[in-house]
This record gives C-alpha cells, sequence and structure tokens, in this order.
C-alpha cells in the first residue's frame, strides 16, 4: 500500500504544480518558491529545531499561542513553522517575522521529504490539526524525530476521506507518539482510523487560548464613533464564492428595514478580494475597502475589509458576525474570534471542520444556525433589532470562550515530557 500511495504521489504532483502556477500567477506579484516543495532550500545552518506544520491562515491562528509559548520556555531552540499555502506564510511572517524560519511544507514524497528534514533537523515535530502525510511521518520515524498531531480534529467527511488508503494511514499513525485531540468525537475517529488508543488524549482546543490583540476593543469602539454609535452594523467574515451574493441580497433586505444598516464583508481568500468588490459595486452599494480608507464612514453601505489578518476589531465593532463558509459546503470557520469579543454569532448548515466547538456555542445560547441563505436577513435582522437578546448571546459566548481555556498548557506539559525523552 504505501509503495502504491507513493507511485500516486508521484503521479499526481504534477498536476498539483499546475494547480499552484496557475494560482500563484493570480497573485501581485507572483510567488514561486517551487523549490521548496520538493525540499530544496538553503539550509538555515542549525540543528535541535523544533519545527510546527501548519497548513493555512486557520491553522497558523490557531498555533499562535502554541508558538508563543514555545518561544518563551525554549529561547535557545530555533523554530521552523511549514505551511502549504501563501496565505499561511504571510500570517506566519505577519505573526512572528524573521523570529522563526518560514519553509513550505515539501510534497509527501520520499527525496522532498529527506531533504526538507536534512536540512531543518528537528529534534521535535509538531502537526497541527489535521495533517497526515504518510511518507512524512514514516521519515520522522526513521530519523529518530517525536512526532505529535496537536489541536488534532477528524472530521466526519475526512474520516471517510482517508478510508480507501486506511492501511497505510493507520501504519503512518503508529509513528505519532501522542494524538492531542479536540474533542472525545475526535479521540474516537483517531482511533477508527488506526490510531494507538493509548497515545489519542483529549486536551482541548488551542483555539480557545488564542490572544485578543490588544487595543482591538478600543479601535472597534472608535469605528464605532466614526460611523454613528447607533448604527446597525453586521459583519459577514470568511465568506467563500456562493455565499457573497446570499450575503449581499441579505444586506438588500436588511436596508429596506434598516436604511442605515453597514455591512462588514470579509471574503476568505486575498485572490478573491477585488472580484467581491466589484460584485458589491454592481449591486450598486455604497462601497468603501480597507485597503483604500481603512475604516468606513457614515455614508457607505458596504465595507469591503481586503487584508488578512485584520478582523478582530471589526469582530469588536460589530452587533451581529455571521461566520462564513458554512452556507456553502467548505465546512466554515474559526466562530471564536467573535465569540471572544461578546459579538453574538450566526452559522450556515455546514460547520462539519468546527462541529464541536460550533454545536457547544449554540447549546450555550452565544450563536445561532441559519438554516438557508433565504433565511440569512431574516436572523441577522432579528438580531439587530433585540439588543437584550444580543446582548446575552454575547455574554453566552464570551463564557463559553473563558471557561475552555487551558489547552496550550496541556500540551505544551506533553511537549515538555517528550523532549526531556
Amino acid at each position: 500500500m504505501r509503495y502504491l500511495y507513493t507511485l500516486a504521489m508521484f503521479l499526481v504532483t504534477p498536476l498539483m504544480v499546475v494547480r499552484l502556477l496557475m494560482r500563484g500567477a493570480r497573485l501581485r506579484p507572483p510567488r514561486g518558491r517551487w523549490p521548496e516543495r520538493f525540499g530544496f532550500f538553503d539550509a538555515p545552518g542549525f540543528t535541535g529545531s523544533l519545527w510546527v506544520h501548519a497548513v493555512s491562515v486557520g491553522e497558523v491562528n490557531a498555533a499562535e499561542p502554541l508558538i508563543k509559548a514555545l518561544r518563551r520556555d525554549y529561547p535557545n531552540a530555533p523554530l521552523v513553522i511549514t505551511t502549504v499555502t501563501a496565505t499561511g506564510t504571510a500570517r506566519v511572517h505577519q505573526l512572528f517575522g524573521d523570529s522563526v524560519f518560514q519553509v513550505y511544507l515539501p510534497y509527501d514524497l520520499p527525496f522532498a521529504v529527506n531533504g526538507f528534514l536534512r536540512r531543518v533537523r528537528p529534534r521535535l515535530a509538531l502537526i497541527v490539526e489535521t495533517e497526515i502525510w504518510p511518507n512524512l511521518y514514516f521519515a520522522c520515524c526513521r530519523s529518530g524525530i517525536p512526532l505529535m498531531i496537536v489541536n488534532a480534529r477528524l472530521s466526519e467527511r475526512s474520516l471517510r476521506g482517508y478510508r480507501p488508503m486506511r492501511g497505510v494511514v493507520r501504519a503512518a499513525l503508529r509513528c505519532v507518539r501522542m494524538i492531542a485531540a479536540q474533542s472525545r468525537i475526535d479521540v474516537a475517529r483517531y482511533r477508527l482510523l488506526g490510531a494507538d488508543p493509548r497515545h489519542v488524549v483529549v486536551t482541548g482546543n488551542m483555539k480557545f487560548d488564542m490572544p485578543i490583540p490588544d487595543g482591538a476593543v478600543a479601535a472597534g469602539a472608535a469605528m464605532r464613533e466614526r460611523w454613528g454609535p447607533g448604527r446597525p452594523v453586521w459583519m459577514a467574515a470568511s465568506t467563500h464564492e456562493g455565499e457573497d451574493m446570499a450575503v449581499l441580497q441579505a444586506h438588500q433586505q436588511i436596508l429596506r428595514q434598516l436604511p442605515e444598516a453597514l455591512l462588514l464583508l470579509a471574503p476568505r481568500h486575498p485572490e478573491r478580494f477585488r472580484l467581491v468588490e466589484h460584485a458589491v459595486r454592481s449591486q450598486g452599494f455604497g462601497v468603501a475597502t480597507y485597503s483604500a480608507d481603512t475604516v468606513p464612514s457614515p455614508q457607505h453601505q458596504v465595507f469591503v475589509i481586503d487584508a488578512m489578518g485584520q478582523l478582530m476589531p471589526f469582530f469588536a465593532a460589530a452587533d451581529v458576525a455571521f461566520v462564513g463558509g458554512s452556507l456553502v459546503p467548505i465546512g466554515g470557520h474559526n466562530v471564536l474570534e467573535p465569540a471572544a469579543l461578546s459579538t453574538p454569532v450566526l452559522v450556515g448548515p455546514h460547520t462539519f471542520n468546527f462541529e464541536e466547538i460550533t454545536r457547544s456555542l449554540i447549546q450555550q445560547g452565544g450563536a445561532e444556525r441559519v438554516m438557508s441563505p433565504e433565511q440569512l436577513d431574516r436572523d441577522v435582522l432579528q438580531l439587530l433589532n433585540d439588543p437584550g437578546k444580543r446582548q446575552q448571546m454575547g455574554l453566552a459566548a464570551q463564557r463559553l470562550f473563558e471557561r475552555e481555556r487551558g489547552a496550550v498548557q496541556r500540551i505544551m506539559r506533553m511537549i515538555d515530557s517528550l523532549l526531556q525523552e
């Protein structure tokens, strides 16, 4: 099975390269760094590094408190952060600058993986959430590099996706020293996939430990003063293709009842920023953008947040936050960012990437589910017109956020134990 898997990886690699070239061509300036995908880059010249892999923006944000804890407790150990996406890479540089060594994770080809490990020479590998690459795991095992999956989650969809190659995945998971899972459901699914039950434990979700940026609340309050403290404001965050038009149609309906309403619209991917801005203008809204205007003014009806890593002050300023990737079957995004700021949360029906957190938030009264795009304007209007309910939901959301913190501390104890061995 492993040889068949490796053969399949060699066969699909040209398609992955073409996809990267096509996506890179849409970025300005175009981004290369293709040799890193095959394990070729200038060796940083250190040994005994601590390596954290976070595939994209969401995983980088989740790993932020853990990376900061590693820097605090192991100040002399070089830190290596790998990502897969350009947006994840940009977020690493935004958070940590040159204090870490950032490189793209190589394709799961034996020569690429071995070249990567030879250059960064880690003493510990930490994989964030759900990234099972058999050749990489086998190479760590052969090299004696302890491997942990932290903040581990496994959706029902991912479990089904791994089943055709269950044999090789099971063997790869046996190379993992510890799996620090988000919930009991994730523990059960990893065991079904073949992980050693003795090595899978619940530590909670690191996203509850994310830091709230200094000044986010004050910046949100300042924005509200600028556009009018009593103005009804809702936010649609991390939207995907297929959601933007539903959000804009909902806003048109909302404006009929609340003519002063403001929509803060934050597309998920940078390559869609310009397309979304054009779509908003084509609908006849008064539009401003973060890149051109920084904050909206009273005359604007829609404000497009065309920047990465800037959402927290806007969550603090919004009366209601709809979290995207959930009206379409993407699986949803992080609902804890608005929850941490006491902002009521709305989500669509597709939240399998954050099912445990979303379920808890809904059960505790901090979030509600929008079952269809046609229902979005009604649910937003209901909350915009009911400040008492908004306050109640916001307090429930923040209470859940505060209660569930502590996963990073538990994971750090496990890391300390592995490094002492």
